[in-house]
């Protein structure tokens, strides 16, 4: 409670996704809001979520119109502009006539929103930086001839937010090191915040045999597909599986949306993998469910780059809550997520990976033994009730200063 008895007021802004889809975002609002906080949110509409104003779970979203296939440096800059003028916008909103805050909690990427700490410090306002991603590294693995000049601006832009933060929450080790050195923050004002699945969404159901497609054995991957996710690889790693080692008894369901979406099931189309590959784009919560408890093994085909080395990826730690065993390219947080939940291909070689997911396939104890593995982790470590307590303390501290 604040100190006039009144509840504790958070306002959080995310940019990049609008809730309840960002499942983070989602889970750290309600979970403040079950804690006794007032907690709005400014996000921009989409996925399905295109109401202005509501309130969900004793949330109240305020969401904007943001700009759409926004693409090049010009097009991103105009996107940055455009999202941080109807965010402020609705900031002055929720300030006068929405309950007000007491506390900013603001989301990358983009680093564009510091200005307002300042500004909210003039009224007595503190800010809370949630650093979901390092948006340097990001710009470099999405872009084939990165600017230095973009480059330098993204740095200096999360220069300027780590600055300006009184708390700042993170992610995993890899984000607190970049955090500790690059953002200079104090360790006492930096709490690491895993982003675990919550655990009461998830279903496990009987396998689905219609997921398969008449395979024997049955591949699920699971995300956005964006230019940086390395979906590409699961493609040539497919025809690598049915051309030279003539496993023509594999199925792979690949759930997601994306920008990145069309290019990637016209390519898989390209080689001739429609019967071995189906995309269903984004499916409800009830479905998604389905297809994991349906599947013998998780891929996540992240291509090992500085920024996918230090990223927590969700769908390794959903496919481990499933019991679903894990092949990935061999990089530094796929080892703390998954430990030995996972098999671990060399780093970007698509053959690795076509040849570990074979060799997983045929041996249903060791997918057995992995399976059992991976839900002990989320179920004892990585589920989002072992993170919720840190964010509380996190909100503790900002309050204390």
């Amino acid at each position: 409670m604040g100190s006039s008895g009144s509840p504790r007021r958070v306002l959080i802004v995310v940019q990049n996704l609008p809730v309840p889809f960002d499942r983070r975002v989602w889970l750290e609002a309600t979970t403040l809001a079950a804690a006794g906080y007032r907690v709005s949110v400014i996000c921009p509409k989409g996925k399905g979520f295109e109401r202005a104003r509501e309130v969900i779970d004793d949330v109240r979203i305020y969401r904007y119109r943001a700009p759409t296939d926004a693409a090049g440096a010009i097009g991103l800059a105009w996107e940055a502009l455009w999202c941080f003028v109807r965010t402020t916008m609705l900031v002055l909103r929720v300030a006068r006539s929405g309950g007000g805050f007491d506390v900013l909690h603001v989301c990358n990427p983009p680093e564009t929103f510091w200005p307002l700490a300042y500004a909210g410090r003039l009224f007595g306002k503190r800010f809370l930086f949630d650093h979901h991603d390092l948006s340097p590294e990001m710009y470099d693995a999405k872009f084939e001839k990165p600017s230095r000049l973009v480059r330098w601006l993204l740095l200096r832009l999360e220069r300027e937010t780590f600055r300006a933060a009184d708390v700042v929450i993170t992610v995993n080790d890899s984000h607190r090191r970049i955090a500790l050195g690059r953002g200079n923050i104090a360790p006492e004002n930096l709490f690491v915040v895993r982003s675990g699945p919550n655990q009461s969404r998830l279903t496990v159901h009987p396998a689905d045999p219609q997921w398969r497609n008449g395979a024997a054995h049955e591949l699920v991957y699971l995300g956005e597909i964006c230019k940086q996710d390395g979906v590409d690889h699961l493609i040539r790693a497919l025809r690598i599986l049915w051309d030279e080692l003539g496993r023509r008894d594999v199925h792979c369901t690949v759930v997601g949306g994306g920008p990145h979406q069309p290019e990637i099931q016209a390519y898989a189309d390209s080689l001739g993998l429609g019967e071995m590959c189906t995309f269903t784009g984004r499916v409800s919560d009830d479905d998604l469910c389905h297809v994991l408890s349906s599947a013998d093994v998780g891929v996540d085909p992240d291509p090992k780059n500085a920024w996918s080395d230090k990223s927590t990826m969700n769908k390794i730690i959903e496919y481990m809550y499933f019991g679903l065993p894990v092949v990935a390219y061999d990089l530094a947080e796929h080892r703390v997520s998954a430990g030995g939940a996972a098999e671990f291909a060399a780093a970007n070689d698509e053959g690795a990976l076509a040849r570990c997911i074979s060799d997983l396939l045929d041996r249903p104890d060791r997918r057995t033994e992995m399976g059992r593995i991976g839900r002990d982790r989320v179920r004892n470590v990585l589920g989002w009730e072992h993170s919720a307590p840190v964010l509380l303390e996190a909100y503790e501290r900002i309050f204390s200063l």
